[in-house]
């Protein structure tokens, strides 16, 4: 993989690395965001959630400063591409399955959380 710098670029790889993960162990996947667990557990789980949504938050935040991306509520922006990302690959309404050739599916969320922060195509 190249080195990426830019804002966009670096929501990119995020994108792609949390996606390319959760398809390579769907089961683990799984287990760290979604199946049902007791209150401990899931505190455990938000916690790994948490980290990725603050590496969205300051991408997002330096995109802003940089002009790259839009003025936009910023944790409501990373809550969203974190969510939209394991929805659309692990949610009840997931059209990804185990026999799902992983590279469109992560081409596929990366424009689309990328189209929702604004950031121009590359």
């Amino acid at each position: 993989m190249q080195a990426r710098s830019g804002s966009t670029e670096q929501l990119r790889a995020l994108v792609e690395v949390f996606s390319y993960r959760a398809l390579s162990s769907p089961r683990t996947a799984w287990t760290l965001l979604a199946e049902p667990v007791d209150p401990l557990v899931e505190e455990e789980r938000l916690t790994y959630r948490r980290g990725y949504h603050l590496l969205a938050e300051t991408v997002i935040v330096a995109g802003i400063s940089a002009g790259e991306l839009p003025q936009q509520n910023v944790q409501l922006s990373a809550a969203a591409v974190i969510g939209a990302v394991g929805e659309a690959l692990l949610g009840p309404l997931s059209p990804v399955g185990a026999r799902t050739d992983p590279e469109p599916v992560v081409e596929s969320i990366t424009a689309l959380c990328l189209r929702a922060v604004g950031a121009r195509s590359t």
